[in-house]
Formats: C-alpha cells, structure tokens, sequence
C-alpha cells in the first residue's frame, strides 16, 4: 500500500510540476487587449515582425485628435490606432522600447513586464532618470 501512495504522490508532483511549466509567463503573453489604468483607454498589443507593437483601439476621454503632438503635420491625425509602443524583446518575460504619450506628446524610452497572464508592468522614463510604472489589465 505504501507503494501506491507514494506512486500517486509522485504522479500529483509531475503533474503539478508539468503544469506549471506549461502556464509560465512569458514575453509574448503581452499580446492583447489592455487598459490603461489611468484613463481607461483600451491598447492592442500585437506582434511586429519580431518586436511587439501598442496602438490605441479606444478611449474613454474626448481626445479625438494627437492635437499634442510636437510635429504640427500629425497634430489633425486621429488617437485611434495610433500606434504608442514599439518594442524589441529584451528578456524572458520583457520588451523594451519607445512608448508614445498622447497626453503630453512626447516619447518615453520604456518597458513592459509580462507579471501574469492578466498583468503588465508599464515603465517609462524621462531622460533615463524620472520614471513611471503602471499596472496594465488584460481586457477580455
């Protein structure tokens, strides 16, 4: 009887072990749909080739337009599918790249953490010294 039990406690930690592995983050669990945790916008991310690319797919503010833009010929284009992250892949759960800020016009240097499959860590820095991190929500 000893045999067994130790067969079936043996059999639960392999399948335990094999389930864990197989459900580990990684860098491309960052394709989806996210929100922004500040102002609610909802952001596809989606592969590029071999980077990871953001566009805006919808807001919850009346900002129609990149009227903040510092270029005044893409100050009339619309917020919608404006693309605000291009990243190259950087580590196992991590990208790393350019992250756009609709709200001031300007571009961060930034990164994004896979934490789960429902999270991201968002960090982006002004003159490599001033950053910011938000945690982003899956949308399903």
């Amino acid at each position: 009887m000893k045999s067994l039990a130790g067969l079936a406690a043996a059999s639960l930690i392999l399948t335990s072990a094999t389930f864990t592995s197989a459900h580990a983050q990684s860098a491309n669990d960052a394709v989806g749909t996210w929100r922004h945790p500040e102002n609610g916008s909802l952001i596809r991310m989606y592969k590029c080739g071999p980077n990871l690319c953001g566009s805006i797919a919808k807001v919850t503010d009346r900002q129609k337009v990149d009227y903040k833009n510092p270029n005044k010929a893409k100050r009339g284009r619309s917020i919608i599918g404006l693309t605000i992250l291009r990243a190259r892949k950087t580590g196992a759960k991590k990208w790393s790249g350019s992250l756009y800020n609709r709200k001031d016009g300007k571009t961060y240097s930034g990164t994004v953490t896979v934490i789960s499959k429902n999270t991201l860590s968002l960090s982006g820095c002004a003159y490599g010294v001033f950053c910011k991190t938000a945690t982003w929500s899956r949308v399903r």
